[in-house]
């Protein structure tokens, strides 16, 4: 399997990609708690908020569409808030007739919920540049230097790993399913039922399963035979520079002037 099915770095010459892994990463936290904690219907933050989005974008030579396009996949998720608009008390906005019960959708509510939704969007957006910009095993190492426990950053490195290799053996057995033209009835032209497919599914999960346990303990084995003490080693220093603790600076103080945005009251009519 290509590694493009699940890595989708970018590589680039840019300033971003140049930056030491780990102040990509905490800026990318400061940004994502920076955008939880704006108050809900601060629109003008939220703006700032993406405006600095969209400078880290286009500093990372990254397209707007490929990091647009991308995050739309977690915004399915966040309408789970969508009862917001009818559980926070307000004004009254409009109402949904459900059967014997009315609900009303509050001004409030629906301030609240387009606050979730942009707030995920754009947090969403932030965590795609950084692994746009970052390699795993660059990711990896950083998260160990910022003091992450070792047995999350190993846990997270194997299933990035192996999970090519799952997929591999799972075209595997797909190939050979296909090789053999499975059928339910020997000769038979209509199509194989529901039942017939999750018994041929369920079979191959189960070989799956196995195949990978075994697999595991042998990797397992030959890492231990090379020295394996429970840390990933690389080859790359991750020296903090000057330019670094700059470009962290920076950020801290961008993201500040978004809080203080954020929770400016405008004067209200006399």
């Amino acid at each position: 399997m290509h590694v493009s099915s699940f890595d989708h770095y970018q590589g680039r010459v840019s300033p971003v990609h140049r930056l030491d892994p780990r102040v990509k990463v905490v800026v990318t936290v400061l940004f994502i708690v920076s955008t939880v904690l704006l108050p809900d219907g601060a629109w003008t933050a939220f703006g700032c908020s993406w405006l600095l989005l969209l400078a880290a974008t286009r500093l990372a030579h990254l397209s707007l569409g490929f990091v647009i396009s991308r995050s739309l996949v977690a915004l399915p998720f966040a309408l789970a808030a969508a009862t917001a608009v009818f559980s926070v008390p307000g004004m009254p906005v409009f109402s949904v007739k459900a059967g014997p019960w009315t609900l009303v959708a509050t001004d409030a509510g629906v301030i609240r919920f387009a606050s979730i939704m942009l707030r995920s969007w754009i947090a969403v957006q932030m965590a795609i540049v950084l692994t746009a910009t970052t390699q795993v095993p660059d990711l990896m190492h950083a998260l160990r230097h910022l003091r992450v426990p070792g047995v999350l950053v190993a846990t997270v490195s194997f299933m990035y790993r192996y999970l090519f290799v799952l997929s591999d053996e799972a075209l595997r057995l797909l190939r050979a399913r296909d090789a053999r033209s499975a059928m339910p009835v020997e000769g038979a032209v209509a199509s194989p039922s529901v039942l017939w497919r999750a018994r041929v599914t369920g079979n191959m999960a189960g070989q799956l399963f196995i195949r990978s346990y075994e697999r595991s303990e042998r990797v397992y084995d030959a890492m231990l035979a090379r020295g394996y003490a429970g840390t990933l080693m690389t080859i790359n220093p991750h020296t903090m520079t000057r330019l670094d603790w700059l470009w962290l600076a920076a950020s801290a103080a961008a993201l500040a002037i978004v809080q203080l945005l954020g929770r400016v009251q405008l004067p209200g009519p006399i």
